[in-house]
């Protein structure tokens, strides 16, 4: 199998380490949406990242359903809790992690436009909701030592630590990790975990 995008997308990087914890081997395949168009075009027509692509050719795409794909197949426990609690409060955190990496997005095309033809309360309101976003993230890993649930890092943990190194990458000057110290902390943390390390995203 080939997942192919560029590792320093939130979402591309976050299916790739899923994909290392729960054990499918997979090729990474480095490809831009956008210097590499007609390349990935001619792999998957959509041009989304990330694609993964199958033994057989067909083609998943979207990095949740990749991850959800990819738990069915594998012999190793799932990223997610079991216990409906858990389970919960889990995806209400890859939730807010998600929000955080999409919000980071829509900043950073925002600022390909020219300077004139931004729109600033639209990108006032955006920041605010990352900003949001980073709030409940690091209200909820207040007391966390380790990993969120478990003694291994699961998708909570992949979601998180992804979009906290996202947003540092793309626009630290939006959210300043002085403001954050326990997400600062916690993704550190993550990015020396061999799965992590790994995949770097740059």
């Amino acid at each position: 199998m080939e997942l192919i995008g560029m590792l320093d997308s939130p979402y591309v990087r976050r299916a790739a380490i899923s994909l290392r914890l729960l054990g499918i081997p997979f090729t990474h395949r480095s490809l831009s949406v956008f210097r590499n168009f007609d390349e990935f075009q001619s792999i998957n027509p959509q041009v989304k990242a990330p694609t993964l692509v199958l033994d057989d050719g067909s083609l998943l795409v979207d990095s949740s359903l990749i991850i959800d794909w990819a738990e069915t197949i594998s012999d190793r426990p799932s990223l997610l809790p079991t216990e409906s609690a858990a389970r919960l409060r889990a995806l209400r955190l890859i939730g807010s992690a998600l929000t955080a990496s999409e919000k980071s997005v829509q900043i950073v095309y925002e600022h390909k436009r020219e300077a004139d033809k931004r729109d600033a309360a639209w990108l006032q309101r955006v920041k605010g909701q990352l900003h949001a976003a980073y709030d409940v993230l690091e209200r909820e890993i207040d007391g966390t030592k380790g990993w969120l649930f478990g003694s291994e890092p699961g998708q909570a943990d992949i979601s998180i630590a992804v979009a906290w190194g996202f947003t540092q990458l793309v626009t630290p000057e939006t959210v300043d990790a002085a403001s954050y110290p326990r997400l600062a902390a916690f993704a550190m943390r993550a990015e020396q975990h061999p799965d992590f390390a790994a995949l770097p995203p740059v």
